[in-house]
């Protein structure tokens, strides 16, 4: 009898046990939670001050073009240029297939028939000329990389080297775009001649100057991470004799991942506000290109629509900046570091 009871007594204890063990595997760690409130919850709630503020400051100020437009002018001015962007791609589509059907018309009465292909020569959206900057400014950041951080390691391994262009990098790394942008415009134009060029020459107009005032962040700091590379690891690297390449790939890389792409993620974003600085000034295509156009043009969407460009600009940025952090995640040695 006593083992009935102690029986059924343990079988409630198990029963009213259950749910709540469930209910504790459901819940989030706390970690979880805290981290999910630090990553998601306090920037939402900050964003949602800073629409409230843009929001009531915006109705009281007055331009030569009207009001500043609030977030719900500048959010429908986002849809009407994606509707412009979906209008134009399919009146592209529609040329294409007129231009084709005209085609195979003419070999069907000709087999002999020369045929031509147009491209289509539509006006540039707002998507394709945010298209247009990314691909310059990767364009101008992949060549600064390339050049920056050998440069960097051989200054960073060698005081002779460094001392002797360490001058030369203080005096252009402060040189501004509006003053690169003349001299590229005219070497271009002298040099990059040709009847059927590649590349146009306001993509290497843009392009190059990117690179000349990106480079020299990238080249500074890869400098100073290889200087700074622990005795120790030098050490044993003369310990196992190794090559110069060897060395290289080994240690001074490795030890220097931090401080190369601090200087990467340094130069991408001042790649990124100096090409739409050029393209401004020079007309060239992109989201530069498109916000002195509707400055120009003086609409009453103007505004909005150049607020749209802004935050475009903005968050293309942030996004460079983090696929950056995510490949120094990737690629760096010490994956506990805390990498921001």
């Amino acid at each position: 009898m006593l083992f009935k009871i102690i029986t059924q007594s343990s079988l409630v204890k198990t029963e009213a046990a259950g749910p709540m063990s469930y209910l504790n595997q459901l819940r989030l760690p706390k970690h979880l939670g805290t981290k999910f409130i630090h990553i998601f919850v306090v920037p939402f709630i900050a964003f949602l001050i800073f629409l409230g503020i843009w929001s009531g400051s915006a109705s009281t100020i007055e331009t030569s073009l009207g009001q500043v437009p609030g977030p719900a002018q500048v959010w429908e001015q986002a849809t009407t240029l994606y509707k412009e962007h979906t209008a134009e791609r399919e009146k592209e589509t529609k040329f294409y297939q007129r231009q084709d059907k005209r085609n195979a018309q003419k070999l069907n009465e000709n087999p002999q028939a020369e045929i031509k292909i147009r491209p289509y020569t539509g006006k540039s959206t707002f998507i394709d000329q945010m298209l247009t900057s990314l691909y310059t400014v990767m364009t101008g950041f992949i060549i600064a990389s390339l050049i920056a951080i050998p440069i960097g390691i051989v200054s960073g391994l060698s005081g002779t080297v460094h001392r002797a262009i360490n001058p030369l990098i203080q005096i252009f790394k402060p040189v501004s775009p509006l003053a690169w942008l003349p001299i590229v415009t005219m070497i271009v134009s002298a040099v990059y001649v040709s009847d059927d060029p590649m590349f146009s020459k306001s993509f290497l107009n843009s392009a190059i100057t990117v690179t000349l005032c990106c480079m020299w962040p990238t080249i500074i700091n890869t400098a100073i991470g290889v200087s700074s590379i622990d005795s120790d690891l030098i050490n044993v690297s003369r310990v196992l004799r190794l090559n110069w390449a060897t060395n290289i790939y080994k240690i001074v890389l490795p030890s220097s991942v931090p401080m190369i792409f601090a200087g990467l993620r340094l130069s991408l974003g001042i790649g990124w506000m100096v090409l739409i600085a050029a393209e401004m000034l020079a007309q060239n295509p992109g989201l530069g290109k498109f916000v002195w156009d509707e400055f120009q043009n003086g609409s009453s969407n103007s505004l909005a629509r150049i607020m749209v460009a802004v935050f475009a600009i903005g968050l293309i940025g942030f996004m460079l900046d983090r696929i950056m952090l995510m490949l120094q995640r990737k690629v760096s040695w010490d994956k506990n570091a805390n990498i921001r």
